[in-house]
């Protein structure tokens, strides 16, 4: 961006868009003319602005706003229909409790006081925050972009900034007014009061009150007179013919432009912005944008917020990535408390959706979220520290939700990098489950919480409530083995399990049944000790993995991105190369030019001179009637397309007063379609007529030149 050289004088020159292309740089009014070139080109009803706006605005001086990607999206409140009905039920009588009315409004004064001195502290700080009195107020020159409604589906009407790209209402404050617009068609002087800035303008440029224009020979807008005076107007309409053709001598056309196509190749286009990075200063923030493929690691946007205004205390950063191996999105990075997240799009080798951490080190605090879809065990999230890993889960057939474990020390410190051995493993000391309620078993028999205490050799079960119950059913098991006298293993005593069944007289339950609930959680726990160890593995696998993929990054490159994927393109070639050497010796094995016209002849072993030049007189009187032929055909698609459009154009002057302005639309698209298809009949017939003597002349010299022919033609 360049300023202009006075700040309050429009330039004395403007630049064609491809020039600002070219160079990549310009001001604010060269800007805008790019953009409205391309808007136009897209179908959009764009203008160019020449008009008054903040010094911020034109100075491009966004450090006084809030970065978009900080500011949090607006609530909508819900509106609730109240039906009103005639009839209503007596309310009941309200049995609320005065004492926690009191308590709750003096909570709603404390929090209406809290907020309105934060309001006060918020107002201070802008106070603090407003920039200084700008003495070019008002006067200061800027261009811009204005978009009217209608085309392409515009609700309503709306500027755009050329140096951000950011739209804006035509009531935004920053601009200040407007002196004039125009566009590729005609120049638009604006007559309307900017006092208030562009708050009340209207932009009805067919106005002629509001708008002045200055080519009336370009672009008139059409006005239609009311009934009660079109007969006057007809009968002056004599008189007035001189007049008009004078006016019409008087008026102006907007010349033809004469810049060259605006073209953007996809490596431009990729780049976006000149030698692919851009810094944007904002409030308390930083943002860096770059072009894909510019950093090694993929880096395309980098946000640092700030503590304060002068952008000395980092508080947070925040990286976005693309087309990184290891699928890594984005990275947000507490500065303050050195908290690292990584998120990731699917399709991680190891379902991986965001890793939060402030080491890669084992043992450390660690939190794991996964794609559980993708996911056999419907692990969705782990959270890992030195003596303690906790495990949720998502969508399990045994209603599992939670896994919890805690671990003791070890008797010898040793490192755990690249380990996979249990036998330093850390010693496990408890591992607690809870389950979701199973709508198919009963409250007593569906456990909600069991405790497996792996030092203790205890097991605790806890079950559903039951409806209207307050306690739950619960059972310990004691796995102490006891020995009798004589030193034989006691298997089960009743003192080893001890039953509370809640809400219920019934005895407990047979030893035998006991025996049978104790082995089964006996085998499931020495399960559960492989599982927790297959988690610890796996924990350790993946920050190895992460390890590895953040010292060495790759980048993937579409298979389509030729420019880029060096080896595809290079497969490509060859594959292409190979088709075409294919398809020209099929081509030339299987065409034979000669063969319709040697059939007459009959077989014979030598061809005589009468022969010959029957044959090649026969073949180029052939091909002489194919072109003739095919020349007739196209000149009578054309004329026939002719008169087509002669006929759709005195049906359109015959019925043209009974038309709607629809069908009128409709017709001018018919007729625009149609003279398209004129154009390419004409043309392709005049190709058609100079390049037929040049064929003609060519399977003439390849006839001279045929191994059969040769021979008697050499000398011809």
């Amino acid at each position: 961006m360049e300023p202009l050289e006075s700040p309050v004088t429009p330039p004395s020159l403007l630049y064609s868009p491809t020039t600002i292309l070219k160079h990549q740089r310009g001001n604010c009014f060269d800007f805008s003319v790019l953009l409205c070139s391309m808007l136009i080109g897209a179908g959009y009803d764009a203008y160019c602005v020449h008009g008054y706006a903040t010094r911020e605005m034109c100075t491009l001086d966004e450090t006084l706003e809030l970065c978009p990607l900080l500011r949090k999206p607006q609530e909508v409140p819900k509106e609730r229909m109240k039906k009103s009905n005639k009839y209503r039920v007596k309310p009941l009588p309200d049995l609320q409790s005065k004492f926690e009315l009191q308590q709750e409004a003096k909570k709603a004064a404390e929090s209406e006081a809290a907020q309105k001195n934060k309001e006060g502290e918020e107002e201070k700080v802008t106070e603090v925050e407003k920039p200084e009195r700008d003495p070019l107020y008002g006067l200061r020159v800027h261009a811009w972009v204005l978009v009217l409604s209608g085309k392409k589906e515009v609700p309503e009407t709306f500027f755009i900034n050329p140096f951000t790209g950011n739209s804006h209402s035509t009531m935004d404050e920053h601009f200040l007014g407007i002196e004039s617009v125009w566009n590729h068609r005609n120049y638009w002087v604006n007559m309307q009061d900017c006092r208030n800035g562009c708050k009340e303008l209207i932009f009805d440029l067919g106005d002629t009150i509001c708008w002045e224009i200055m080519l009336s020979g370009s672009n008139k807008p059409l006005q239609l007179l009311p009934d009660a005076e079109e007969e006057k107007e007809l009968s002056d309409k004599d008189m007035d013919d001189m007049q008009e053709k004078e006016e019409e001598d008087m008026s102006f056309d907007m010349p033809p432009s004469w810049v060259a196509p605006i073209q953007v190749s996809p490596r431009e286009f990729e780049t976006r912005c000149s030698q692919g990075r851009k810094v944007i200063l904002y409030k308390k923030a930083k943002l860096e944008k770059w072009a894909p493929y510019l950093n090694g690691n993929g880096l395309v946007k980098r946000l640092t917020v700030y503590a304060d205004l002068d952008c000395t205390e980092v508080v947070e950063v925040r990286e976005w990535f693309k087309n990184r191996e290891d699928m890594l999105n984005m990275r947000e990075v507490n500065k303050q408390t050195q908290l690292t997240t990584d998120y990731f799009s699917p399709g991680h080798l190891l379902s991986l959706k965001a890793h939060t951490y402030t080491s890669l080190e084992p043992e450390t605090e660690h939190t794991m979220e996964f794609y559980n879809e993708a996911r056999v065990d419907g692990l969705q999230k782990r959270v890992e520290n030195a003596n303690e890993m906790t495990e949720y889960f998502v969508g399990r057939d045994d209603f599992l939700h939670t896994r919890h474990m805690e671990f003791g020390k070890r008797g010898q410190k040793i490192h755990l990098a690249g380990t996979r051995n249990y036998i330093n493993s850390r010693p496990i000391v408890q591992i607690k489950e809870c389950f979701h309620r199973n709508p198919e078993k009963l409250a007593d028999e569906d456990v909600a919480e069991r405790i497996f205490l792996i030092t203790e050799e205890m097991i605790h079960l806890t079950y559903h409530l039951k409806d209207k119950n307050i306690t739950a059913s619960k059972k310990d098991f004691f796995k102490a083995v006891e020995r009798d006298r004589k030193g034989n293993e006691i298997v089960m005593t009743p003192e080893i399990c001890i039953t509370y069944q809640a809400g219920s007289s019934e005895k407990d339950k047979k030893l035998l049944h006991l025996y049978k609930l104790l082995q089964e959680l006996t085998v499931e726990e020495k399960q559960l000790k492989q599982q927790v160890r297959q988690s610890e593995a796996e924990g350790l696998n993946i920050l190895k993995i992460r390890e590895n993929e953040e010292t060495n990054v790759k980048l993937t490159v579409s298979i389509y991105n030729t420019q880029r994927n060096e080896k595809r393109r290079r497969q490509y070639e060859a594959m292409k190369n190979t088709m075409e050497d294919e398809l020209w010796g099929q081509g030339e094995q299987d065409l034979d030019y000669l063969a319709p016209f040697l059939i007459q002849i009959g077989p014979s072993e030598k061809m005589t001179k009468a022969q010959a030049l029957r044959v090649r007189d026969d073949c180029l009187t052939d091909f002489k009637h194919r072109l003739i032929d095919k020349a007739n055909i196209i000149q009578a698609r054309l004329e026939k397309a002719v008169e087509e459009q002669q006929q759709k154009d005195q049906w359109f002057q015959e019925n043209r007063n009974q038309l709607s302005a629809e069908e009128e639309d409709d017709f001018l698209t018919s007729c625009s379609e149609t003279t398209f298809h004129i154009q390419i009949l004409a043309l392709r017939l005049n190709r058609e007529k100079q390049a037929a003597p040049q064929k003609y002349l060519a399977l003439e010299e390849k006839l001279q030149k045929d191994p059969r022919l040769a021979e008697h033609l050499g000398h011809t």
